[in-house]
This record gives C-alpha cells, structure tokens and sequence, in this order.
C-alpha cells in the first residue's frame, strides 16, 4: 500500500451532535445557577466540582444521554458536539488579553462545563504547572503571541493529543465557545485515528506501536516536566488504538519511525472535520483517540476577540493518585 498524500479523499462520517430546545437551555441555565452559588461562588472549591456533580442529575436527559453514551463509545469521529448551551454573548465582559487566563469564579458557562465533565464524563482534572491549575481555562488569543504554537496564538495550530508527553494526559477536552472570532474564520480540526487507520499501510502500523517516538512538553509546562522518553504513538488493540502525539512536538527517533510519521499526519489531515464554533456550543473531543488544532484567524485586540472556555476531564480519576497531593483535582506536575 503506497502512503496516503496530504490531499488524499477519504469516505468519512461526521461527528455527533445534539441541538438542545429553548426548554432544555433553560433547564441547563437553573442547574448551573445552583452550582454557581456552591462554595462562595469559588469554581476551584472541592464543594463546588460536588455541587457540579450533583447538578448533573437535574441536566436535561437527553444531554445527559448523549454525553454518556459518548463516553462509552465516542464513535467514528471521536468528537460531539452540543449546541444551545446557555451564554449570553451581550453580557460578557470583554475578551481577557492576559497570558495564562482562567476562570476562578463560577460563571453559568464554567459550571456547565463542571457539571459535564464531573456528572458526565467522568471527573475535571488540571495540571499545576499550566494555567496555574484552573479547573476552567480561558482559550484567546494574547497579543504577541500571534505565532505561537498553542491555545494564545492565533496561526494555525498543528494536530494534537492534548498534553500527549504527559503519562496522565487527559481523557476528554471540553470546549464552550463564549464568543466567535469576528470573521467567523477560526474553526475547530479534528481527526481521529478510527479514520485514519484504514488507510495507512501494514509497515505503519506496526512502526507507529514502536517506543521510537519522543514527545516534549508544551512551553506552558515550563521545564519542570523534563524530557520524555520514547514511547509509541498507537497503543492498545491493533484494530482500535489509542493514540498519543503531537505533530508539532513529536519527534521520531529512526527513519523508520519518521516516515511513518509523515504517513500518519497525512491520513489524519485527509480524515479531519472542522467546525467553526458559536457561542453556547460545546465541543468534547475523545483525546484518547482524537487530535485537535485550530485554522488561523486575525484577532483585533479590541474586545470582541474569540472566546473559548476549556476543561479536561478523566475517566478514571484514581489513575492519576500518585500525581494529585490530598486526592484533589490538580496534577502536580
């Protein structure tokens, strides 16, 4: 089987999605409320992330349905998509410029997503050394940074798993857009190795499976995380495997390795689906099978920018125990 180009075609289905009625919106909005008032209003409060679970159980059953069906099974695509969540694009404040910001009070759209990812998904996790640990994190673009490779840029961000050198990288990463992107020009990339694998040739396969590729941490890790060492890109059963890499941080170690590299990238781009998010809707990727990334946009400074809100989620939060001082939320490195 010959490698597949960058330009290759291939026969894909689309990702899932949910439209919730004006009823149901409202149904989100007072559970959200209620999580809101937990804890003072803190949103990294142990009370609050239990308020959140709690407030799952008063969620629409259709949302709730859908999500834990997508955690099950997150299917072909390895993304959903839930439209209608409660935002009210006129009364947010301007869109933060601040390098590293996050969320630390309890907002309707930050306890939707605690509530999703607590209730529905499994539990909300954090590392320490990015976004000092906030459990919701801001995604805009931060002047000068236009060119950076990660979520304050605005140039086009490569396919990734997210945090995929990290042994604990998370399970599933929300998305709630805020606010659009005055063009309407950024849109979210998703590509999942369920299509992707079809295509690439036996030899592949079996050199992606290799501990023969290094991936490093992203500069908001700082260098307290270290060097990783090699390890394979597909893991688990040869017919559905997990995936872990970078694209812009992987690095292979022999040309073997490299070359199949190359294949890969190429049948996940040929694989990808993009939507261009709006506000009130929530994109949660499986980002244990699927990568990410971004088109680029021109942001203005002005206020209006784009604005995402992002959680991860785990499914097994014991997992990670021997990373989590006091059997909090937080990874300490």
């Amino acid at each position: 089987m010959t490698s597949p180009s960058p330009s290759l075609s291939l026969p894909v289905g689309t990702p899932a999605s949910l439209a919730l009625f004006e009823a149901e919106t409202a149904a989100v909005r007072r559970a959200a409320e209620r999580v809101c008032r937990a804890a003072g209003g803190g949103l990294d409060d142990p009370e609050t992330t239990a308020a959140a679970r709690e407030g799952w159980e008063e969620l629409p059953v259709r949302l709730r349905a859908a999500v834990r069906a997508f955690r099950r099974n997150s299917g072909e695509c390895g993304v959903t998509l839930v439209t209608g969540l409660p935002v009210d694009e006129a009364l947010l404040p301007p869109t933060p410029t601040a390098d590293g910001s996050v969320r630390r009070e309890a907002t309707v759209p930050a306890a939707t997503l605690l509530m999703t990812a607590a209730g529905g998904l499994g539990d909300p996790a954090a590392y320490a050394p990015e976004k000092s640990g906030a459990l919701v994190q801001d995604v805009v673009p931060v002047p000068g940074k236009e060119d950076f490779e990660g979520n304050a840029g605005s140039t086009l961000l490569s396919f990734h798993v997210e945090n995929a050198f990290h042994v604990h990288r998370p399970d599933f990463v929300m998305l709630l857009c805020l606010r659009a992107d005055h063009d309407g020009a950024a849109g979210l990339r998703t590509g999942s190795i369920r299509q992707a694998l079809p295509v690439l040739s036996e030899r592949t396969r079996e050199a992606l499976f290799r501990p023969e590729f290094s991936t490093q941490p992203p500069p908001s890790f700082g260098t307290a995380a270290g060097t990783t060492p090699p390890r394979p890109v597909l893991t688990g059963d040869p017919e559905d495997p997990d995936l872990r890499v970078d694209f812009s941080a992987t690095t292979a170690v022999t040309p073997e390795a490299r070359r199949a590299l190359v294949e890969l990238e190429a049948a996940v781009d040929a694989a990808s689906h993009t939507v261009r998010l709006t506000p009130g809707d929530l994109a949660i990727v499986d980002n244990r099978v699927t990568t990410h990334g971004r088109t680029a946009f021109r942001p203005r400074y002005d206020g209006g920018d784009r604005w995402l809100l992002r959680t991860f989620a785990v499914a097994d939060l014991r997992r990670s125990r021997d990373y989590r001082p006091g059997d909090g939320h937080v990874l300490s490195h």
